[in-house]
């Protein structure tokens, strides 16, 4: 049954993402073509605001609770993140940790396409048995095979750049209620607790070859399984002590205090937007107008991201060539 609580959250963070992007995301759109390193440390920056909202619903509004034990982050590092996937809506419960860490502008999302259509953990299980059958691999009960093909590529590519520092992986469970859906959090069905268990792995203790990264990769997901079966079977918690060995870089206070104006922020600003639409007809029409531009590029190219790489693949490769012009 809907839930006022999950119309709520839902609406609350539709509205925010909306007009965020309208009116604080779009006036930056110009800057893209001019200095796309700017754009991006600007928007990252946008978005980042935005992310820390659900983290204040979540916690201040519905009560969940967060746990983080284990290895823990050290800020400002490059890392490739890997997670367990028991619910559809686990990369947005992550951000509660990320904020902690200071982690929230730097994160980027790549999720396996299962998740993204398939609604529920039981359906994407049949096919990560599926998948264990034909390639003669354990079955199992807490986590899904993962697909270690877009792990290499990330892991290969950044350290051909000298551009990762370490990989985390992170366990995520939930000792009491799971939501496993959108529909599930409309119906007011909010996680009670998140526990996330963080290993960190030094780029250097990483295989060199894809094969082994490969099978490295896989035996992460073995001790998942058995780290979860342990959750789940036994008290229900990772560590006793319930901390991380690398404490948050932010103090819960702070935290707190970040919840608190993301929430006071976010709810003036859509009050805001409504008010000047009522008010304003040329702020309606400017809306119109980003709307079409928005759904247009997305038709033409794409999407936004995919002009923005194009931009910063024209930049460096004129900034090359000048570079050999002067040599």
């Amino acid at each position: 049954m809907v839930s006022w609580k999950g119309i709520y959250f839902l609406l609350t963070l539709f509205l925010a993402s909306f007009f965020g992007s309208i009116f604080m995301l779009s006036p930056f759109l110009p800057l893209m073509f001019v200095s796309p390193a700017w754009y991006r440390w600007i928007t990252d920056r946008i978005v980042a605001t935005w992310l820390t909202l659900p983290v204040a619903l979540l916690e201040m509004v519905f009560g969940a609770k967060v746990v983080i034990t284990g290895d823990g982050f050290i800020p400002g590092e490059r890392s490739v993140i890997i997670m367990n996937h028991r619910t559809r809506m686990d990369w947005m419960f992550l951000w509660n940790c990320l904020l902690r860490y200071s982690y929230l502008r730097l994160e980027k999302i790549c999720l396996k396409s299962s998740l993204k259509s398939v609604p529920g953990f039981a359906n994407t299980k049949a096919r990560s048995n599926e998948f264990a059958e034909k390639n003669g691999l354990r079955k199992y009960k807490y986590v899904l095979h993962p697909r270690t093909t877009g792990f290499t590529f990330v892991v290969e590519r950044l350290r051909e750049g000298n551009n990762l520092d370490a990989i985390h992986d992170i366990t995520v469970a939930y000792p009491q209620n799971i939501p496993q859906t959108e529909k599930h959090l409309l119906n007011g069905n909010f996680p009670k607790e998140i526990h996330f268990h963080v290993h960190r792995y030094p780029v250097q203790t990483l295989p060199t070859s894809r094969e082994e990264l490969q099978l490295w990769c896989q035996k992460r997901w073995e001790e998942k399984e058995e780290r979860l079966q342990l959750f789940y079977e036994g008290e229900k918690y990772f560590d006793v002590t319930g901390r991380s060995i690398i404490p948050p870089c932010k103090s819960e206070l702070r935290v707190l205090v970040v919840k608190c104006i993301s929430l006071l922020y976010w709810t003036l600003f859509t009050l805001a937007v409504f008010v000047l639409l009522y008010l304003y007809s040329f702020v309606r029409w400017y809306c119109v107008t980003v709307v079409v531009i928005f759904v247009v590029q997305q038709k033409i190219f794409g999407g936004l991201e995919i002009i923005e790489v194009a931009r910063h693949r024209y930049f460096n490769k004129q900034h090359n060539g000048y570079g050999r012009k002067t040599e």
